[in-house]
């Protein structure tokens, strides 16, 4: 038997956001091997004129759509008020309580532009625990607890 015949490519997982009532994402593992594939795609050469060497340099708004997009499967439940825990939004007229809909676009927004959200998904997406889980169920309540001990540590982070 070969580890390699046992291994999964991907696993995806519906998980609660912390704090968001009903505000669930569906996130697919990142494996090692597949985030070292990524940043490579994200490199890009620029020329050092100091130095004369061309050096690499990460692209983050590329990284950004290729993290999303390997990651972030859907969501469902994420209503406009929650947003305003999120980032800076002027809601206006719209109503609070209706669902944003999940497309790439918006997820890529999202990761770029919330910290907390961001922050969220790097830890939920490495932690192998949350796809380990035979029920779905299992995993929301699994990754709550990540979730909520990640919001401790940060919240005492950011006092000091």
């Amino acid at each position: 038997m070969k580890l390699t015949d046992l291994m999964v490519d991907i696993k995806t997982a519906w998980i609660e956001f912390p704090g968001c009532d009903g505000f669930e994402v569906e996130v697919a593992n990142l494996a090692r091997k597949e985030l070292m594939n990524l940043r490579k795609r994200c490199l890009k050469q620029k020329f050092d004129r100091k130095t004369h060497q061309a050096v690499e340099e990460l692209d983050e708004e590329k990284f950004v759509h290729e993290f999303t997009k390997a990651t972030v499967k859907g969501w469902r439940g994420l209503k406009l008020k929650y947003l305003e825990e999120l980032l800076l939004v002027d809601l206006g007229k719209n109503d609070p309580n209706v669902e944003l809909e999940y497309t790439l676009e918006n997820a890529e927004s999202l990761v770029q532009n919330s910290a907390d959200f961001d922050n969220w998904m790097n830890e939920v997406v490495f932690d192998l625990a949350n796809f380990r889980r035979e029920s779905e169920g299992a995993n929301v309540e699994a990754s709550r607890d990540v979730a909520k001990e990640s919001s401790l540590k940060n919240d005492k982070g950011s006092l000091s």
